[in-house]
């Protein structure tokens, strides 16, 4: 039999936490235990029901969601709060996983994606769409350019995107780069992606430059 989740729910619109209570009640592994309007009832009510998660909207009367949820992880450390909001912006989004948040949901996109949040927070993973992802990723990399360029590409890249990174640079295409390693096309592809990723670069002339500068090329692998 699968084990029931417990939820509590804070917004301080009545309506949306109805609807939420609507889309929740689908799953039977689902139960809303509690409902709060603002934060201060908030705090008030999660010490009393000690829910597995909390839906937690930021915009509230009273003490805010960010507030709310520093001092609910202050309290609990372990506490798994998912944040709906209507903000997408990149200082909202870093500032509510800084508080502590295990997942973040925009309140444009509420819909059965909530049950997959839920059952990733639950599995102790955080929770992010590709766009919140890549908007974390780069809020991070406009923080720390330096240290990023700095970094030995032995450290930001896995055995196999060295190899891939060496063969492109010295001018090998896809297919000749996959014939060599011993993997599919798209294998080779993927590896290229995500290298180009860690080492914020988006064209192949940049990977040359990249291992020329760590002199990579001359390092005998290819």
């Amino acid at each position: 039999m699968e084990q029931t989740i417990t939820i509590m729910l804070v917004d301080d619109h009545a309506l949306l936490r109805a609807g939420l209570k609507l889309l929740l009640q689908k799953k039977p592994s689902l139960e809303v235990v509690g409902e709060a309007a603002d934060g201060i009832e908030a705090l008030q009510l999660y010490e009393e029901l000690r829910p597995q998660i909390l839906i937690l909207d930021i915009s509230m009367p009273r003490l805010d969601g960010i507030q709310v949820l520093k001092e609910i992880k202050l309290r609990y450390e372990q506490a798994k709060v998912i944040v709906l909001t209507m903000h997408e912006d990149e200082d909202y989004i870093t500032s509510i996983m800084q508080a502590g948040a295990s997942g973040y949901i925009p309140k444009v996109a509420v819909d059965e994606e909530l049950y997959t949040a839920i059952d990733s927070v639950v599995n102790g993973h955080i929770y992010l769409r590709p766009q919140e992802t890549r908007t974390l990723l780069s809020s991070m990399l406009k923080k720390t350019p330096k240290k990023a360029e700095s970094q030995n590409p032995y450290v930001l890249l896995s055995p196999r995107e060295r190899e891939v990174l060496v063969f492109l640079a010295k001018g090998y295409t896809l297919v000749e780069t996959a014939q060599q390693l011993t993997l599919s096309i798209k294998t080779v592809d993927t590896h290229k992606t995500r290298m180009m990723n860690k080492l914020n670069v988006s064209r192949k002339s940049e990977l040359v430059e990249y291992a020329m500068k760590y002199k990579l090329l001359n390092d005998g692998t290819v």
